[in-house]
């Protein structure tokens, strides 16, 4: 116990009351990881998942939280800072975000934003497995299939429930709880809208208990593109953004610039690279960050690689903005308020080729000769589904070269090209 222990778990009941994503005893890796990209949009500050699970007791920890942690807390839970939440006795008032979480909780998607959005669909794969209870799971079918390529995508599931007689059957998307599906005792066909490509873990609720799960894939059938809007992106296919290179059309670029809010922009290519592990790959990028104006400012641009259990997210920026970095290997996050990433700053004005290479879940990123960062990490990404190339703003990806480091085997996506190639 530290003195304001109390205050604190009162005002991480308010945070949880305001999210609606049910209890935080249940809230696995994913959850914290979202949480920090959501208090971090809101507040401008970033507290790792790492400092999250500590607050939150997660994590034994034995020193109370810093005043940033708490001032920071107390700002998304609605309230000036720390003082103010004391002040007030946790009265909470409404502030823009408590608002929209009351006004659309059932609606809002918690989508691939910034760095975030790039992951929920992959750290889904982290959360508990399933029990049976009483339900003989192997009488039980749940499978499912997208009806289309591409995004936005219909999904339908295909079910039988046995001898299932509960008022409480759902079917969880993905991680987040509060993307559910109600069925009835019986049913044997649901549909689900997915907006977003990736690797997700959907699972079949019997009150509250998931009794089976599986691995669903949405492709995006080649090279796609979002403005990433919330919550609804807007899209732009291959034939919009693929001419030698991957870049935005001046009038995109222009409605992005024109849009008063800070907005990223995202090139997506997810697909299964049947040979390629996540844990023995090099990628080759060459990308240029195009706009950097008002809240682009700092250049933020980040590489995304999807896998099947998991992701990796490579930030870059100007050097004067390193301390908003935060590099994710998996299961491993570094914060660039705790850790010097200074070596991830430089200026994207003009084309950067960046080298990513992992080895035995060892990474080594170089520009050219140089070396930018090294770092490890302990949880295996599975197979490689996907890449992502995020900028605050608007870029351009100029070259894009993904091989296997196993064996003798090589599997490429050749520049920019929709089609794999195996050499």
């Amino acid at each position: 116990m530290y003195p304001e222990e109390k205050l604190v778990r009162k005002c991480l009941l308010q945070i949880e009351e305001g999210l609606g994503w049910g209890a935080s005893k249940n809230w696995h890796n994913d959850v914290f990881i979202e949480l920090s990209e959501r208090i971090q949009q809101e507040t401008k500050v970033l507290l790792s998942p790492v400092t999250l699970k500590r607050v939150w007791g997660r994590i034994d920890y034995q020193s109370a939280p810093s005043k940033t942690t708490l001032n920071t807390l107390a700002q998304f839970a609605g309230f000036k800072n720390w003082r103010d939440f004391k002040g007030t006795s946790g009265v909470q008032k409404q502030t823009p975000f408590t608002k929209v979480i009351s006004a659309n909780l059932g609606v809002i998607v918690l989508s691939a934003s910034i760095m975030t959005v790039v992951f929920i669909s992959f750290f889904s794969l982290k959360g508990s497995q399933p029990g049976t209870g009483t339900i003989d799971a192997s009488q039980i079918t749940f499978q499912s299939k997208p009806i289309a390529q591409g995004l936005p995508n219909t999904v339908v599931f295909d079910l039988d429930l046995g001898e299932i007689d509960s008022d409480s059957i759902h079917i969880q998307q993905y991680w987040d709880p509060t993307k559910t599906i109600s069925l009835k005792p019986g049913q044997t066909l649901a549909t689900g809208q997915y907006y977003s490509p990736g690797y997700f873990r959907a699972k079949l609720l019997v009150d509250g208990q998931a009794i089976k799960q599986h691995d669903l894939f949405i492709k995006s059938d080649g090279w796609m593109a979002t403005l990433d809007y919330r919550p609804i992106p807007k899209y732009l296919p291959s034939t919009e953004i693929l001419d030698g290179k991957l870049a935005l059309s001046p009038e995109i670029i222009n409605e992005l610039s024109n849009n008063p809010e800070p907005m990223t922009s995202t090139y997506h290519l997810v697909d299964d690279f049947e040979q390629v592990s996540g844990d023995n790959f090099l990628l080759r990028s060459t990308v240029q960050n195009v706009y950097h104006e008002k809240w682009a400012v700092c250049q933020k641009t980040a590489i995304i690689v999807l896998g099947t259990k998991g992701a990796m997210v490579i930030p870059f920026g100007i050097p004067g903005c390193s301390s908003e970095l935060g590099i994710m290997m998996n299961d491993v996050y570094l914060s660039g308020k705790e850790h010097d990433l200074s070596g991830l700053a430089m200026d994207f004005t003009t084309p950067q080729e960046i080298q990513i290479q992992v080895q035995d879940k060892n990474l080594k990123i170089t520009q050219g000769q140089k070396a930018l960062f090294s770092g490890s990490y302990t949880e295996s990404l599975g197979r490689v589904v996907g890449l992502r190339y995020r900028f605050w703003g608007a870029g351009e990806v100029h070259s894009c070269h993904l091989s296997s480091l196993d064996q003798d085997v090589t599997v490429s996506a050749a520049a920019l090209n929709t089609n794999k190639t195996v050499n």
